[in-house]
């Protein structure tokens, strides 16, 4: 807390959460970009996200005939956690001024339309660690298959302050 106002290391130290490190690119291209925008303000765009341990996808399939809802949701606050060690890598968690949009991908069955649902789950998460900086549009979007075989991957666009480098 600064001044007796949480911040999201100490809301990520409340919610018993760690950042992980910044997982890097599964392929050719990078995990965050950063568009200056002048007055030391700029877009922070992260790639998509998806939860991998040790090298391996933690769940793969379809939701929710292959992995259920819950662990879908599970999967998209893993997601989430790692879009926000992207930000803390690229600008910082606390020069974060706002998440603008966050697009979640749910690998789907067919009949499947509980998208919103599972987007829900990363979210929350958002909002809960960043507070009203982490309230954002989204799109929650079902899909036929996703990198690695998992069932969510997440991306998103913040406004940051440029962290000044010494």
């Amino acid at each position: 807390m600064i001044g007796g106002v949480p911040t999201p290391h100490s809301r990520l130290a409340e919610l018993g959460l760690e950042l992980p490190a910044p997982p890097a690119a599964l392929a050719a291209y990078v995990p965050t970009t950063l568009a200056p925008l002048g007055d030391g303000r700029a877009l922070l765009s992260v790639a998509g996200q998806v939860w991998i341990e040790d090298g391996r996808p933690v769940h793969r399939g379809r939701v929710p005939d292959q992995v259920g809802v819950a662990e879908a949701e599970e999967n998209a606050r893993h997601c989430a956690l790692r879009v926000l060690a992207q930000f803390e890598a690229a600008a910082g968690l606390d020069n974060v001024e706002q998440v603008l949009q966050v697009t979640v991908y749910v690998r789907s069955a067919d009949s499947f339309e509980a998208q919103p649902q599972v987007g829900n789950a990363a979210s929350e998460l958002l909002v809960a660690v960043l507070g009203e900086a982490g309230r954002h549009a989204r799109a929650a979007v079902g899909v036929n298959a996703l990198p690695l075989g998992v069932p969510v991957e997440v991306s998103a666009l913040a406004l940051v302050r440029r962290p000044t480098r010494a």
